[in-house]
């Protein structure tokens, strides 16, 4: 277990009363683990924050969800019984790292750690000295319940005031069995922007001595881009702040801070070449890396422990890292997936296989690229055309080695003349889109087709996939490919978006999701 004793009794507290389980820990009951009366010096509290930061990853499991996984069939394996139940929506029996119970229980440890970094910088009476670690925990704090709320509740829409969201924990626990109540989703979100907003202010980079393992102000800028996105409003107001955020990453030339893909293209296909330099810390476009509990790099590398569910070379041919666009073929692309197994898994190399006590995976949580497309996607809502279109000229320039322009024009032509998906016989990137908002026909919806095809293209194996199917209601399909037939399909607003609670948790009296009986 990575996480330091130094907060680890208050994580136990926390995960007893919320209805988990520990696993592997009595190494630290063998210690002392109280620390919580020694936090008495600046240094130590910035030490805390470390643990802040959570260890576990969705990706795997958003990835499985999403439409970027096929069934190949049962001539392939799969690594853990848990892929086969992601992959067809169930909930899930089995209970390990990369499972919702893992993702819930490190999210809410790392909560924890936060809040006793808080509580003890209260109690020196908030000095300003402490300001940043004071920025950095609550930043931490909103982005925890904010990937919470994005695994465990429905999309932010016109309904969040109805719909469930999950327990906002803002105090250091004590008692073992505390009643805790998930609220509602519009509650979870304010806490968020309340948390986000102060935290912004306060954070210093000169704070860190490995910035891009921190929220450094511009990774928090990235983040409040994408919150604000996912914070939809009716009128598009939060598209505002989506674009000031973003600029304040960007500025209003980003050539120069986005990803050197034709660089990556470049390196050697062998080890983890590619994948320790899309990762490395001296990246300019790297805002925020984070080091992970999880079975998802030895998954999505060249090992490819469990190719049947996952993601293949008709999905990347005809949708994604090898589909044509306004770029043109894939030839275009600087960097080429790897495919192997009868060309059953098709990957990009983002993530090595990285052993210890544990499978460890490194991922990118926040990069210039992204923030770029959450810019664009931003302007296209506010049908601000042209600066979208600067913005996925910008994108294309970097990821292919097409250099031409883009205008809105030839956007709205390129995607208005493409054909809609359907499972087998016209296999598209382009989609049904039933959002809770208001998209207009012609340009404004075409435009959110390119750009959902980018970002798509760029974020593959990230787990960005699955949100941005929920927050669009894109319906998706299960696919048997051995037998060429469809087994089932998530239309939007399905129960399922919202991915069931812990069984633990249930157990312990929290409110789980509706499922239909």
């Amino acid at each position: 277990m990575k996480k330091k004793i130094n907060h680890i009794l208050p994580a136990l507290v926390l995960t007893a009363s919320l209805g988990l389980t520990t696993v592997s820990c009595n190494g630290f009951l063998d210690e002392m683990p109280d620390n919580r009366t020694e936090l008495n010096t600046d240094q130590k509290i910035a030490k805390l924050l470390v643990s802040a930061y959570a260890d576990v990853s969705p990706n795997e499991l958003f990835e499985l969800y999403s439409d970027n996984s096929d069934d190949s069939g049962p001539t392939y394996g799969y690594y853990k019984l848990s892929e086969q139940e992601c992959y067809h929506w169930q909930d899930t029996k089995e209970e390990y790292q990369d499972t919702p119970n893992s993702l819930w229980g490190g999210y809410y440890s790392a909560i924890a750690a936060a809040n006793m970094a808080l509580n003890a910088i209260e109690e020196k009476g908030n000095p300003a000295s402490l300001d940043p670690q004071r920025g950095e925990a609550l930043v931490c704090r909103a982005y925890c319940h904010f990937m919470l709320a994005n695994i465990f509740c429905n999309t932010y829409d016109t309904h969040a005031s109805q719909s469930l969201g999950v327990p906002y924990m803002e105090e250091v626990e004590t008692t073992v069995s505390p009643r805790y109540e998930r609220g509602t989703l519009e509650e979870v979100y304010r806490k968020v922007e309340r948390d986000l907003l102060e935290g912004i202010d306060l954070i210093s980079d000169d704070s860190y001595s490995v910035p891009k393992y921190h929220f450094t102000r511009k990774a928090a800028y990235a983040f409040a881009a994408r919150f604000y996105l996912y914070y939809m409003k009716p009128d598009f107001s939060n598209c505002d702040r989506v674009i000031d955020f973003a600029t304040r990453v960007l500025g209003t030339n980003p050539a120069d801070l986005l990803r050197n893909w034709e660089a990556l293209g470049n390196l050697s296909v062998n080890g983890n070449v590619q994948a320790d330099a899309y990762i490395a810390s001296s990246n300019e476009a790297n805002l925020l890396i984070s080091s992970t509990v999880s079975n998802w790099g030895a998954i999505g590398s060249d090992y490819l422990i469990g190719p049947r569910y996952f993601h293949n070379q008709t999905l990347a041919t005809s949708e994604t890292c090898l589909s044509s666009g306004l770029w043109g073929s894939s030839d275009y692309f600087y960097l080429k997936p790897f495919s192997t197994n009868g060309f059953v898994a098709s990957i990009l190399r983002k993530s090595g296989l990285y052993e210890g006590t544990y499978l460890y995976y490194m991922p990118v949580l926040f990069s210039t690229d992204e923030t770029l497309l959450c810019r664009a996607e931003a302007y296209a809502l506010k049908k601000m055309y042209a600066q979208s279109a600067a913005d996925i000229t910008s994108w294309q320039r970097a990821y292919t080695r097409n250099k031409s322009v883009l205008t809105p024009e030839q956007i709205n032509t390129y995607y208005d003349r493409m054909s809609f998906y359907t499972p087998f016989t016209q296999q598209t990137p382009k989609k049904k889109l039933a959002p809770d908002f208001m998209i207009e026909e012609g340009m404004q919806e075409n435009f959110i087709h390119c750009i959902l095809h980018i970002r798509r293209i760029t974020t593959l194996h990230e787990g960005m996939r699955w949100p941005d199917i929920k927050r669009y209601g894109i319906l998706i399909y299960r696919r048997d490919m051995a037998n060429q037939r469809v087994t089932d399909e998530m239309p939007p607003n399905d129960l399922r978006y919202a991915i069931q609670i812990p069984r633990s948790v249930i157990v312990a009296g929290i409110q789980p999701n509706p499922r239909r009986n």
